[in-house]
Order: C-alpha cells, then structure tokens, then sequence
C-alpha cells in the first residue's frame, strides 16, 4: 500500500473493527468512549475529504445516515423454516424417536441452545464482508435491509479467521432488557407511550427508514445457525464455535447432550435461570448435531425435521370473558372469537383470543362473563386455558354456538368427522367471496403487485368485483377513485393483475383456493397432472393414488370442479391469459426410471443428494422418502443408516452404488 491517506484509513477501520468487537461481542472494551468516538470522527473527516476511499462496511456506517424509502424483497437462497414446537419431555421422547428411525441409528447427539425471543434475520457474507442482511419474511421470501443492520454493533462488517468465502449466517436481532428500559425511561420522560415488549420494537426497528434513527436504537445480534454450499464444518456445535472464532456475537450457552435426559437437564436449569439473562427468552431449540444427519433427515413443507423448539410455560393471567363473536373464514369455516376484558400479557395488551370451534367452548364449559385464564400459545395467539369456576355467578348463562351464519344467515352445516361448523352459502357470502379473492393475491399465489385485502374489500363494496376472475376486467379509471387510491396506485394494480398471468401453474392452481388444497398438495397435482385440462377431468380413483393425496382432498378437488360456478370462472381465466399448465423447462433426458421409485440415503462422492434426486426425476423415476415394498431401488452411499439397509435387504430391495446408479441411467 503506497498511499499513506489509504493506510491511515485502513489503521483506522481495522481499529474501530477491533474495538467494536471488543465492546459488542467480548462485552471487555480496551479504551474509554471518548477515545473511540475520536477515532471515529477522524476516520469520518478522511472518508468525507477523500471519497474515492468509501467502503460500504467501513465502521463510519454504524452511524446511520441512509434513508431507504422501499425495503426489496428478496428471495432467500436457503430456505428459513419455521420450527416445530414441543412442551413436555414425552413429545421430546417422540421426536427423538422418529429421528433415530429415520435415520436408521440407534443413537445421536443434540445441540441444545436456547431460543432468542427476537426478529429473524439472515446475513450474507462474501469474501469476509456483509454484502447483504434480509428479514425472515415468510421463509421463501424477505425484505432486504442491510443498511439498517450494519448500524448494529455486533454484526461484524468484515470477517477474521478462516471463514468460507461464501456463506449466510442467521440468528435474531433483539433488544437487551437493560436497553429496552432505558429506551422507556426515556420516551416517558419526553411525554411518549413506551414500547410494550422488546421484541416487537426490535422488528419495528429494522424497517425504519432512516439508518440514523436505526443507530439510536440499542439493538443487538445473537447468531446460531450457518447456511451454506461445501462449508469447511460437519456439526451444529463446531458450526457455532467457527462462528464465534470469525466475528460473530454467539451466545455460550449452548451444549452438547447425548439423551433425551440431558436435554431435559439444560431445559429445566434454564426454564429457572432465563429470568437472569439480560435478554428475553422464549424455550430451547435441540438441533440433531451432524450435519449428515440432518441432510438425511431433510425437511417437511415447513419444518425440519431435524430439529424442534421445546416452550417453556407460557405467562398465564386472568381477566373476563365479556362476550363471543364469530368469524367467517374464505372456505365458510366459522370461528368463534372470546372477547375480553383488556388485560397485560407478555408485553401486549390482549383483548381477544381464539377459541377454535363448538368442541373447545364446550369442552371448557364457558359461560357469558366468566373469570377465564389467558395464555399466548407458543408466545404469540392469545388462547383461554381454563375458568375460574369458584368465580361464576350463579345467573351466569352457557354460551351456546350459533346455528346461522353471522354474515348471511345461512344455516350452518357440520360434516361429520369434522371440528368446524360451516357456512354453505361459498357464493353468496361477503367474507367468503372477499377471502377467496385475497387469497387469490396473496403473494404464494398470484401475487399481484400494489393490490391489498383492504382494497379488495373497497372493490367489493363498490361493486366492482364479485370473483377473482373479475379482476383481469377492471379498468384503471373504475378504482382511481376509491379510497386512498389515486391514478397512478390504479395504474398499478391494473399492471399487476396483467403481469400475474406469468405466474407459473402450480402457483394458479393454489390460487384457486380449493378447500384442502395447500400450496405442497397443489405444488403435486400440477407436477402429477401438468394441466388444468387434464386434472379437471380426472377421477377420485386417481386422485388417491397419488401419494398423500387422501380422500378428503380428493373429494374437495372433485367437488370443486363438478361446480358450475367455478367452470364458468376458470373458463374466463383460461380466455385472459393465465398459466393453465406446466411450461416444461426441460424434456425428460429419458424414461429408463420411468415407473420406479428409488430411496437416496448416504453421503456420495460425486454427486450431492439433491443432485441425485434430480437425475433420478429426470431419467423418469419418483423419488421415495422412506423403504417400503414399493420401493425399486435404493441408491446407498457412505453412513447410510443401517437399520434401512437391514429393511431394504429383507425386502430384497436392489441396493445400488453411486457408480451402480450412473450405469443404470446411462444404459
């Protein structure tokens, strides 16, 4: 380096970086603040006198100054699921369980580390350096707010140590409890409301739009899980002391068990001493250790299955029950809402909670104006759990449930075999016509961009639509004049609606809103069928034999195809433009697998296992997730779990190689 100007910049940064470190993840600062803020300003002075120097991950952005008026969305390159929950030891014992007869072991080491009540975030690093931060969202997608994150001191801007040149790290931006009540202390003292719990003003934080106003706020980083392609690691726990050896703020309370005892252990020691962290806490992840183990194990549609979050007891409190009210949901699905006399839980003010159907009114014997107790159900949905039946006035009357939709006063139906009550009036009733509709552009569906469920509901009010095949006949002119509208918000929506006819099949088929017909099952039929044409036509016979196609989804799907409304409404579709069947990418490479389902389970030498799955549907085959009689063949490489290959050889499954299944192919 010959320029002295960029070497004193570059001391500086690697000083501020150093003592940043120092006070944010080691908690031990070596000089006063004064001295650190002289540094800083000095670095400010050479970066403002010298701007072909600028860094975006120098230190001088912790201190805001960027205003971002729209956050992108971004689509994440590893998925972020969500995780199962658990509240006691035998729904431990139960996983613990499936794991080990998924894996084909008979033992298997845990990674215990305590859950962070914060906002989701995943980080991107490339060559040492944070190139991007994007919220959680909703697991496929978030939005990007790295300037706002890179005011957090504990989120390293550059690397040190032997980090892999590319990778994503994620964990939860939180609140100290220390920061979140000098933060209070201060917003009464100028006369404000305070924040209601930390957690929710960490996640309004990171959406503010100007970074100096994000630098004021004493948000903080707890990292916890390492996401990428070839990472030089092979387990969860090694993952985290890596992590903490490149920069990053990871908690040390993290341990490594080898029963369902110990986790148990840590659990009970910490369901009494959370209370002494200077951070909120809401239960314990266990994450299965080997990162073979959980390539193994896979994934559900939401969940990994590898790992679980057990919840410690929620806060309970008491309050009254002042009345119900009913809900009618887009499949006509009634249900009953207590609402209650406002009480404090958990930071939040509650004044509602779900009661879910007729069975858990009458299962807890509700009366009008009962004592109840309220939790959050895994810290999030209000819920009543009991009554306080030595409160209950002898004039108290049981609820009864209604026998006629609030909406349309319909009377209600209640299949057998089923839970909820339901309005059967799916056309002539407001909730479940405007439900279908936002659910039609909801962004896992069409996604129409600058359309809402608000204008939705002011279009149907107006109406304007009656359908969601109405909507690819609106005209900007007809909604610049709704409600906070405008011309150029109606131009577009109308945009919007004309782009979603590239939206590819399987995302129009979960569109359509089919009862029981998620996005996995509809993801399915469009792969099985490849057309509406072809599915239309289809028989109930054939829908149940497709694997986890049940009867009850089988009979949705033929229901709604025989309805005459709903041919009349996908026939209009069809004539606008929208995607009715798979657009094949690629041909087949060839049929040699055609009819047979093979098992991938092992770690292979020259192919990863989502490549060989690929090949294995490429070549014509179904990919099977579990050995059963139906199985053709399993391709078997290195630590597959030997109780599936004691099955597989009982079976007299043909067990083939890496080499064995290239051959196979090729042939």
């Amino acid at each position: 380096m010959n320029d002295p100007i960029l070497e004193k910049i570059q001391t500086l940064r690697e000083e501020l970086n150093q003592h940043n470190y120092d006070y944010y993840v080691l908690d031990t600062p070596t000089i006063s603040d004064y001295e650190f803020d002289q540094k800083l300003k000095a670095l400010q002075e050479l970066e403002k006198q010298y701007p072909q120097y600028n860094d975006p991950n120098s230190p001088s952005v912790r201190v805001g100054g960027q205003i971002t008026k729209n956050f992108s969305t971004v689509t994440h390159e590893f998925r972020m699921y969500s995780l199962d929950n658990s509240y006691s030891k035998e729904e431990l014992e139960e996983w613990e369980k499936r794991v080990l007869k998924l894996l084909g072991t008979e033992k298997v080491s845990f990674v215990c580390e305590l859950k962070y009540d914060g906002a989701s975030i995943d980080l991107t690093y490339r060559q040492g350096k944070l190139v991007q931060a994007t919220t959680r969202g909703d697991g496929i997608q978030g939005d990007e707010i790295t300037a706002n994150v890179r005011t957090i001191g504990s989120v390293p801007l550059t690397l040190r140590g032997d980090y892999p040149e590319d990778f994503h790290i994620r964990g939860e931006i939180i609140i100290l409890k220390e920061g979140f009540k000098k933060m209070n202390e201060q917003r009464i003292a100028e006369g404000e409301d305070p924040y209601m719990n930390p957690r929710n003003t960490a996640s309004g934080s990171l959406k503010l739009q100007d970074t100096t106003e994000v630098a004021k706020r004493p948000l903080d980083c707890l990292l916890y899980y390492v996401v990428g392609n070839n990472l030089p690691i092979h387990t969860q726990f090694e993952s985290l002391q890596k992590a903490r050896e490149w920069g990053f703020k990871v908690p040390s309370q993290s341990q490594l068990c080898h029963s369902t005892q110990e986790v148990m252990d840590f659990i009970n020691y910490w369901d009494i001493h959370r209370h002494d962290l200077p951070y909120e806490t809401d239960g314990v992840v266990i994450k299965v250790n080997e990162y073979q183990a959980q390539q193994e194990l896979g994934y559900t549609s939401k969940s990994p299955r590898w790992a679980i979050a057990y919840k410690f007891k929620a806060e309970q409190v008491s309050t009254t029950l002042e009345s119900i009210s009913y809900q009618v949901g887009r499949t006509g699905a009634i249900t009953p809402v207590a609402n209650l006399t406002p009480v404090l839980l958990a930071g939040t003010i509650v004044k509602r909670a779900s009661l879910h159907n007729a069975d858990q009114i009458a299962k807890l014997g509700l009366h009008l104006s009962d004592e109840v107790f309220v939790e959050k159900g895994g810290e999030i949905i209000p819920k009543i759990t009991g009554v306080k039946l030595e409160q209950r006035s002898s004039q108290a009357t049981p609820i009864t449930f209604i026998t006629h939709c609030p909406e349309c006063n319909t009377p209600l139906v209640r299949n057998e075999g089923e839970a909820q009550h339901y309005c059967p009036n799916a056309y002539g009733c407001p909730p479940q016509i405007t439900g279908r509709i936002q659910h039609f552009i909801s962004r896992k569906a069409m996604d129409i961009e600058g359309l809402g469920s608000e204008t939705v509901e002011l279009m149907f009010r107006a109406g304007l639509i009656h359908n969601y095949a109405d909507l690819y006949e609106l005209k900007a002119e007809q909604i610049q004049d709704l409600e906070r509208m405008g011309t150029r918000s109606a131009q577009n929506i109308i945009k919007g609606i004309e782009k979603s006819k590239e939206v590819p099949f399987e995302r129009v088929l979960f569109a359509l809103g089919i009862r029981m017909v998620g996005e996995t099952v509809a993801k399915k039929l469009a792969k099985t069928y490849k057309s509406l044409q072809a599915l239309r036509t289809t028989s109930y016979e054939a829908l149940i034999q497709i694997d986890e196609i049940g009867d009850r989804i089988a009979q949705s799907v033929i229901e709604f195809f025989a309805n005459d409304l709903n041919k009349a409404i996908l026939e209009r579709l069809e004539r606008y433009g929208l995607q009715m069947e798979i657009q094949e990418t690629e041909a087949p490479i060839s049929d040699v697998l055609k009819g047979k389902t093979l098992v991938v389970s092992g770690v292979f030498a020259r192919h990863s296992r989502d490549e060989l799955k690929a090949l294995i549907e490429s070549h014509g085959g179904k990919v099977g997730s579990s050995i059963s009689s139906k199985i053709s063949y399993v391709v078997a490489g290195e630590n597959m779990g030997p109780s599936k290959l004691e099955k597989a050889t009982q079976l007299n499954i043909p067990i083939l190689s890496e080499a064995d299944f290239e051959k196979l192919i090729l042939e």
